[in-house]
């Protein structure tokens, strides 16, 4: 199966700070999800289509923290500092039904497959040794769910839809030879911005108040 976007995570430093990004921006609000007992963290969720989701995604203050990095380089000081200022679109990430083969046909490293679970979800997970976002979060991590339906089924539905992902960058052609060696480059739109300008995410979703935009630049310094 050709990889496809599965769902899109706002990293915040809490969960209360990060649901209320939701509803300021998208005028929506955002479940519970769950806790993720390996990686220390827990999250909120919303469907974003019928195989995709939104996340709000925290490190969980009651967790016992794990013996290796946290994922979506939340143990990284400076994504932490980009958090504390304001919650933000920090990864996308999409699914397969081959996570072996497709880490093995990727022209760099997305991690290695990690089983993981939350209550009675499983699934394979790339995960990078250090923990890291893969180019800022600007690449994909890349999941595989061991169900025979997606989670975004059963996730609450407040009438948002992802429209498009687009990725503005400096080296938009490194990025779509990378995204092309595992059949991705068609997922995103990417856009070219000068040598030392900082990349951005931008989601356009399609929401009951109209059309609404998360990126990856509320969390960054002026």
């Amino acid at each position: 199966m050709k990889p496809r976007i599965d769902h899109l995570v706002i990293g915040a430093q809490t969960l209360e700070q990060g649901v209320a990004y939701v509803k300021e921006t998208l005028g929506v609000e955002m479940p519970f999800g769950g806790v993720h007992v390996q990686m220390g963290t827990h999250n909120h969720l919303m469907r974003l289509g019928p195989d995709s989701f939104l996340e709000v995604l925290a490190i969980d203050p009651e967790a016992t923290p794990p013996a290796s990095p946290r994922w979506y380089g939340l143990d990284d000081p400076f994504v932490r500092r980009r958090i504390e200022r304001r919650p933000a679109l920090l990864a996308w990430v999409v699914n397969t039904d081959d996570i072996g083969a497709l880490v093995k046909q990727a022209s760099i490293s997305l991690g290695s497959p990690e089983l993981l679970r939350r209550g009675r979800l499983s699934w394979y997970f790339g995960v990078p040794d250090d923990g890291r976002l893969l180019a800022g979060g600007m690449l994909p991590y890349v999941i595989q769910w061991l169900a025979d339906a997606h989670p975004a089924a059963n996730m609450a539905d407040g009438g948002c839809r992802l429209r498009s992902l687009e990725i503005y960058h400096p080296f938009p052609s490194w990025l779509e030879a990378v995204l092309g060696s595992i059949g991705a480059s068609d997922l995103v739109k990417l856009h070219a911005l000068p040598p030392n300008e900082v990349p951005f995410l931008k989601a356009e979703i399609t929401t009951p108040g109209g059309e609404k935009i998360l990126d990856s630049q509320s969390g960054q310094a002026d």
